[in-house]
């Protein structure tokens, strides 16, 4: 693939796009920053607030701890954490450098603010409107399909920005990804052009990981893992990617670089891929082409799914990672396409309950299966078009993964959610 071909291009905007820093679970930043922008807008400190969100929305926010805010969980806690920081310049980092003070003020806003929650009236798995009054002023954020992608700006009942319907639109992604080109652009790419993005993925994933190996987050899954199953390269693989997410979804401060949205996709895809490197002695820039196949192949994956689905997202980048790792051994078309399938066909049943401390464990069971179809591949074993969801071709069975997600689950979703509130 030649730097000037389209997809080249393509691809590395992919990336550039889609591997960015967020501190904490996306979901209750995603209403932090509607928060703080719809605040902006209004351009004083709200009397109220109508937060109006999408079932997806109240899936991952509600067992979640949101980072900076004295270990708080939840809607309100969320947009409240928005309107004391109030830096939506800062996007999904904007709960870094929360101070004591800003959370002793977190405390009393939460105390003396009416802050109404509603269900979006909404076929969108994201989907979140932010609406603050003051006197007998107003201002409205409407955010869809991707986390920063405000849509529409009200004040005073008066439209700033609607864009809605724009087929430009950050919700509109309409990527062109495929297996093989994946596979290409990887072989192909100039290092350089993509280096920072991907060292900076290396660094931040690494750290986070690392602080969750030494303190306690969670159910402590990565620590867990170490301890019971040994230092086997394998048990190291998928430690590293549970003890990111540990930390991660008990509100560890540190960010992680995100994939198709998602901070537990990106832990996933990528530090399974760093620790085999670290194994096999790889060079680092061996290693960068290998985080691009296993971080594109969860996007396109991904891409087909939605960024919010009742299918758990890290089992896309559980196989993805599989891939990675079998493209550091020297895999190419036929190992990653066998790995893929192979993996999917394992864990394609677990269902995303929303974020909390068991998503270290779906992420192990996930990098386990990752590693597994390489395995199975490498001995000669697979599965056959026919088993199950499994058709013959790669491509075809990303397609019934799909399919499963978005027509198959849709009422597993629904009633997810309803599970979830009944346990309020």
């Amino acid at each position: 693939m030649k730097k000037t071909d389209y997809l080249y291009k393509h691809y590395v905007e992919i990336l550039e796009k889609e591997l960015f820093p967020a501190m904490g679970c996306t979901e209750p930043v995603a209403l932090a920053y509607a928060a703080a922008k719809a605040c902006e807008v209004l351009g004083q400190k709200p009397e109220k607030l109508l937060v109006e969100i999408s079932g997806n929305i109240v899936k991952n926010v509600k067992s979640v701890v949101v980072p900076n805010t004295g270990g708080r969980k939840g809607i309100k806690a969320s947009v409240a954490i928005g309107v004391i920081a109030s830096n939506s310049e800062k996007k999904l980092e904007l709960l870094e450098g929360i101070t004591d003070e800003q959370r002793r003020l977190l405390g009393e806003f939460l105390n003396n603010v009416p802050i109404e929650i509603k269900m979006a009236d909404t076929e969108r798995s994201l989907e979140i409107i932010v609406t603050v009054f003051a006197g007998e002023s107003s201002a409205r954020i409407k955010i869809i399909d991707a986390h920063t992608n405000i849509v529409l700006i009200e004040k005073d009942g008066k439209v700033l920005l609607d864009n809605e319907h724009d087929l430009s639109s950050e919700s509109d992604n309409n990527y062109k990804l495929d297996v093989e080109s994946i596979i290409e652009f990887a072989d192909s790419v100039d290092v350089d052009d993509v280096r920072a993005l991907l060292e900076r993925q290396i660094e931040l994933n690494t750290a986070i990981s690392n602080e969750g190996l030494k303190n306690n987050y969670g159910a402590n899954i990565g620590t867990i893992l170490l301890q019971n199953f040994g230092d086997d390269i394998k048990v190291r693989a998928k430690a590293a990617a549970a003890a990111g997410s540990d930390a991660r979804m008990s509100g560890c401060d540190m960010p992680v670089i995100i994939i198709a949205g998602s901070g537990n996709q990106g832990l996933t895809a990528s530090l399974p891929v760093i620790e085999y490197a670290k194994h096999l002695n790889s060079s680092q820039d061996d290693l960068i082409r290998a985080l691009i196949v296993s971080d594109l192949i969860t996007i396109h994956m991904k891409n087909a799914i939605g960024r919010l689905s009742a299918y758990c997202g890290v089992v896309c980048a559980g196989a993805a990672a599989g891939a990675g790792i079998a493209y550091l051994q020297g895999g190419r078309l036929d190992e990653i396409a066998h790995t893929l399938v192979n993996a999917l066909a394992i864990t394609s049943g677990i269902i995303c309950d929303g974020a909390k401390p068991s998503c270290a464990a779906k992420i192990a069971a996930s990098v386990d299966a990752g590693i597994l179809g390489y395995e199975m591949y490498e001995n000669g074993q697979q599965f056959y078009g026919g088993d199950g969801i499994v058709s013959k071709g790669v491509e075809n069975t990303i397609n019934n993964i799909s399919r499963l997600s978005t027509e198959g689950m849709r009422e597993t979703d629904k009633k997810i959610i309803q599970i979830m509130l009944a346990d309020e």
